[in-house]
């Protein structure tokens, strides 16, 4: 039951991102590459907060580092890029359509033996995904959206299996993005950035509350 509810509640976290991204971006308060450094900015600010609190080191250097946080930087920039041009809910549909897809064949491909159940699973998520990115009239995004989010998607499938044997994952996230921080900067900063407050205080939410302690729960469930 615990870990019932906690999956949940790491569940909607991650839907709560793209409808606070799409809001922040289509309303015009914020550009997507400002929401995604605020976000990973203010979700490393929160999970080192409670990192001190708790007690316990930051492996920023720690080995697998550089996996974690340079898939997290990708997720941020497709999941950002892609809210330009799609609805909240597509945009969510591709995302963990292709992380479901991705994470399957991963396993596959080392030889893990599907169960009847992950087999279902997997091709549920497959035909929803392919569904989600047919060309049709009124599909509330645009190729280059889908694309983004795809990339996010694969980003954020490796994240996850980096993350799956993580000691202490609460550490582990708060690395990962204080380690993305740099690689976000780089990748993100340049002409055509704005912020309006509105923007600023839905990118702080999403990375503070939405992102960094569901990641938080994320690698929290990840073992079981």
């Amino acid at each position: 039951m615990r870990l019932a509810l906690l999956t949940t509640l790491t569940m909607i976290a991650f839907a709560a991102n793209s409808v606070l991204n799409r809001l922040a971006v289509d309303s015009g308060a914020i550009d997507p590459s400002s929401f995604a450094i605020i976000r990973v900015i203010a979700g490393a600010i929160a999970l080192c907060m409670i990192l001190t609190v708790r007690g316990g080191g930051l492996p920023v250097f720690a080995r697998g580092r550089v996996i974690g946080a340079g898939s997290l930087a990708a997720y941020m920039t497709g999941f950002s890029l892609a809210y330009v041009s799609l609805d909240a809910g597509l945009g969510a549909l591709i995302l963990f359509g292709t992380v479901q897809v991705v994470m399957f064949g991963w396993s596959a491909v080392r030889g893990a033996a599907p169960t009847p159940r992950q087999l279902t699973g997997a091709g549920i998520a497959f035909v929803g995904l392919m569904l989600a990115l047919w060309p049709s009239d009124g599909a509330g995004g645009d190729v280059a959206g889908a694309v983004f989010m795809v990339i996010a998607g694969i980003g954020w499938a490796i994240y996850t299996l980096a993350g799956k044997n993580s000691a202490d994952p609460l550490a582990a996230t708060a690395a990962n993005f204080v380690a993305a921080i740099p690689v976000l900067l780089i990748l993100l900063v340049g002409s055509g950035l704005y912020t309006a407050p509105s923007g600023i205080a839905l990118a702080i939410l999403s990375g503070a509350v939405t992102s960094g302690l569901g990641y938080a729960l994320w690698y929290t469930v990840l073992p079981q």
